[in-house]
């Protein structure tokens, strides 16, 4: 594989050592994460005992040259009104931070690798 958006529990699932998710990524040239999932993993880092130390392992992991940081911008914005409508059309909401998540990956024309199922509904993304 060779460049993949990653969603917040891949994250989480690779800490925890889920075997096919660390192998994913291994074999993965550029991984990708959008401030969104930052943000979600910076606010679960607050609710826990080990805010400090997960921000380091996060900081590391951060730091990779492998792993790239991608912010939001107006073309985000255009890519999320589109899921949005076509997700009302359908009706199949899904959480607004993975509204921007799925926007983000189809913006930068990338695989999305998630655990989460109601990625599908979204028309037109690329998944894992």
């Amino acid at each position: 594989m060779n460049r993949i958006l990653i969603d917040t529990n891949i994250y989480s699932h690779a800490l925890r050592g889920t075997h096919d998710i660390v192998e994913v990524l291994r074999r993965t040239r550029e991984i990708f994460i959008c401030v969104i999932s930052i943000g979600e993993l910076l606010s679960g880092f607050k609710g826990g005992n080990r805010e400090s130390a997960n921000k380091r392992e996060l900081a590391q992991f951060l730091d990779s040259p492998r792993v790239i940081i991608l912010p939001l911008d107006d073309d985000t914005a255009e890519f999320y009104a589109e899921i949005v409508h076509q997700l009302k059309r359908s009706g199949h909401p899904i959480p607004t931070n993975d509204l921007w998540i799925g926007a983000v990956a189809m913006q930068h024309g990338l695989k999305l690798f998630s655990v989460d199922r109601h990625f599908s509904h979204i028309q037109g993304i690329l998944r894992i």
